[in-house]
């Protein structure tokens, strides 16, 4: 199948509701190099996503497997930076505040805008979140 296709299938799987999706390489049967596509995806989606990938796809089968699956519970806080308000993604375990991430399309939209490396909106919105946070630890 032609490569460029997969970039086409990701967006058109993701916008239906996939979780996640990913391709690897691999050797098939008479060592054959192939792309095994790989979707994560809630059991609701999955006959539009296998109907999709049948139609799209040069493939003439499916394989499924039903996994269990933990997450850790999520909050958005927007948080002042000098930036402007960004969106934090913070993940908590038992009620704690486990890791956090800035939003990813807004850390672009800043470094394109600044003219700054990814890298630096990331450490930057990174000590601005960890000032945060210790503003509310009890000294």
């Amino acid at each position: 199948m032609n490569g460029e296709i997969y970039s086409y299938l990701y967006e058109k799987i993701l916008k239906i509701g996939a979780l996640d999706i990913y391709t690897q390489s691999i050797y098939m049967k008479k060592n054959r190099p192939a792309v095994k596509l790989c979707v994560i995806c809630e059991e609701e989606k999955l006959s539009e996503i296998i109907e999709l990938i049948l139609k799209e796809t040069t493939t003439l089968g499916i394989r499924y497997n039903k996994f269990l699956r933990e997450t850790l519970d999520r909050k958005i806080v927007k948080i002042k930076t000098k930036y402007g308000n960004i969106s934090i993604k913070f993940a908590y375990y038992k009620g704690k505040i486990l890791k956090y991430s800035p939003e990813y399309e807004e850390c672009k939209v800043i470094a394109e805008n600044f003219k700054l490396p990814l890298k630096t909106v990331y450490e930057d919105i990174t000590c601005t979140v960890n000032k945060y946070l210790e503003s509310f630890r009890i000294k």
